[in-house]
């Protein structure tokens, strides 16, 4: 009899372990519009020193994309940037270095070869410190290629598509306000590649049965505008005054500032390590960096026993736009709608907003399918000036705390 009893308990107590792990993975999710996203291979650029006529070009850093250097003739000289794979979104980052060994002014053409030029050009002479390059030093060749007027020395000049923010930069971001009381830092797991996948947690007191916002970011590496955006915000919640001290006591917020730290290092246009749109792979989770993140975010809700109620992801494209689910949510009804409201009465300004139902397999629909929150793709501009995106973050994040302070 008595050894009956142990089997049973035994049984029973694997039972409850299958269970409780289940219970700390995120759901598949069957969305209208499925999207494969199991891994491709990419093409992986060779990391070196190029060197022409004495003068030379390196992508030999974290975040560089340069496949190719060549002259044309005396004084006209040409990189080749290519994509990690295709078919591929057209957001051709670039990103290198360039000096030469007696002062020249040159040309020098950024050659897509298929892809129309995005992104303008910004110059730094340390990698930290960056200036937009003046537009009438440079032009473009049909819409596509861009031709910059450059001169070069023995100092190293960096080219890029946008301020470079690599995984480096990001954790180092992370650290310094994770300094902070109401503020913890955590690896949670690693990307394909194994570079980590860190996490803040924002809050004060008892996390029990607190309301919880999601705040994710750089699922595509060159969007560093909607990255701006998101410190900008997160920054906002840490500030010191009654509106952000009172939210960090009645809420928490996990903030994931880099999904995409194999693409963004390697100085993909787009996709991970696994040649794929992570912002794609919100449904069955195939890549390792959505797989790590959503179930995370489940079981960290689930030990506190709290409600996700709002996912944030940030984003670039081309102007500054709002991406929305047009299916209503149980809590928070109406938030969107009073939240740009609100921005848009701040900052005096239109605020463009898209909704759609949650039919495809992106961050804003898993929101919605996975937790019955509120699901909201937050766009910035590729150009959008820096001050009014540490504005728009700024402001974003004060209008979000009075709603959720109100609606508490």
């Amino acid at each position: 009899m008595k050894r009956k009893r142990v089997a049973g308990l035994f049984w029973s107590l694997v039972v409850l372990s299958l269970f409780g792990c289940r219970g700390f993975h995120a759901l598949n999710h069957d969305f209208q519009n499925p999207v494969d996203t199991s891994s491709r291979a990419i093409e992986r650029q060779q990391k070196k020193v190029y060197e022409i006529d004495g003068i030379f070009a390196d992508n030999r850093f974290d975040g560089a994309r340069l496949n190719n250097f060549s002259q044309l003739d005396s004084n006209r000289y040409q990189v080749d940037i290519l994509p990690e794979n295709e078919p591929i979104n057209p957001s051709p980052w670039y990103a290198f270095k360039i000096w030469s060994e007696v002062p020249r002014d040159i040309q020098l053409i950024i050659n897509y070869d298929s892809v129309q030029h995005r992104y303008r050009p910004w110059l730094s002479s340390d990698g930290l410190h960056w200036q937009q390059m003046d537009s009438l030093q440079y032009r473009l060749i049909d819409e596509e290629d861009l031709v910059m007027n450059l001169s070069v020395d023995k100092d190293t000049l960096w080219v890029s598509a946008q301020e470079l923010q690599n995984s480096h930069s990001v954790e180092k971001w992370c650290r310094e306000i994770s300094n902070r009381p109401s503020v913890d830092f955590k690896i949670i797991g690693k990307s394909l590649l194994g570079r980590d996948l860190v996490r803040l947690q924002i809050g004060e007191g008892e996390r029990h049965r607190k309301p919880t916002i999601v705040i994710l970011s750089r699922q595509h590496p060159p969007e560093v505008t909607g990255y701006f955006a998101m410190q900008a915000f997160v920054e906002e919640l840490l500030s010191d005054n009654p509106l952000s001290d009172d939210f960090r006591k009645r809420y928490q917020v996990l903030v994931y500032p880099l999904l995409n730290p194999d693409g963004v290092d390697m100085g993909h246009w787009r996709h991970n390590g696994g040649g794929i749109d992570l912002n794609r792979d919100w449904a069955y989770y195939r890549q390792p960096e959505t797989r790590n993140v959503a179930d995370d975010i489940v079981k960290t809700s689930r030990e506190n026993k709290s409600q996700v109620i709002l996912g944030l992801d940030f984003h670039s494209t081309w102007y500054d736009i709002f991406y929305t689910n047009s299916s209503e949510v149980r809590d928070l009804r109406r938030f969107k709608d009073y939240w740009i409201f609100g921005m848009r009465d701040i900052l005096n300004e239109p605020i463009r907003e898209r909704s759609s139902e949650p039919q495809s397999p992106v961050s804003k629909s898993w929101f919605y399918s996975q937790f019955g929150a509120v699901g909201i793709t937050y766009e910035i501009g590729d150009n959008t000036p820096r001050d009014l995106i540490n504005e728009k973050g700024k402001v974003s994040a004060q209008e979000m705390m009075k709603l959720l302070i109100f609606n508490d």
